[in-house]
């Protein structure tokens, strides 16, 4: 990725065995609920909580052999990635790929809310899984 690539951090993924407990003690702390979905595609229920400019986006898994539910079984609840804006995925995926990234995703996908999203193995960011959000305007 180039030098002078600076990108905002979008949301913390946070992976929860317990969807509507996590949510609760999130609201405590201040946050609202921006949007609540289930995406089918990447087996998971999921909401975005916002306070300010900082969303969290909390996951639950809909069955133990999604990727999330896989995590869950593996490493317990807790940070799950993190996710960067960027203008325009295809270009950063590109970028990425051409610095030797390992991209799980070589393409973009929709993910929450109807952004394309693509993500970058662990290995690449120190252990960190890391999602880029294709966000417009």
């Amino acid at each position: 990725m180039r030098q002078n690539t600076v990108m905002d951090l979008h949301h913390v993924g946070i992976a929860t065995a317990d969807l509507n407990a996590a949510i609760k003690r999130y609201l405590q702390l201040g946050y609202t609920m921006e949007a609540r979905e289930t995406l089918p595609t990447q087996g998971v229920h999921a909401v975005m909580l916002r306070s300010g400019s900082s969303r969290l986006e909390l996951l639950e898994p809909v069955s133990p052999e999604t990727p999330v539910g896989r995590f869950l079984k593996k490493r317990g609840a807790g940070l799950h990635h993190l996710a960067f804006a960027t203008p325009n995925l295809r270009i950063t995926l590109a970028m990425l790929a051409d610095d030797g990234a390992p991209l799980i995703d070589s393409e973009p996908r929709t993910g929450f809310g109807g952004h394309l999203v693509a993500f970058v193995h662990p290995r690449w960011y120190g252990g960190v899984l890391v999602e880029f959000v294709e966000v417009t305007g």
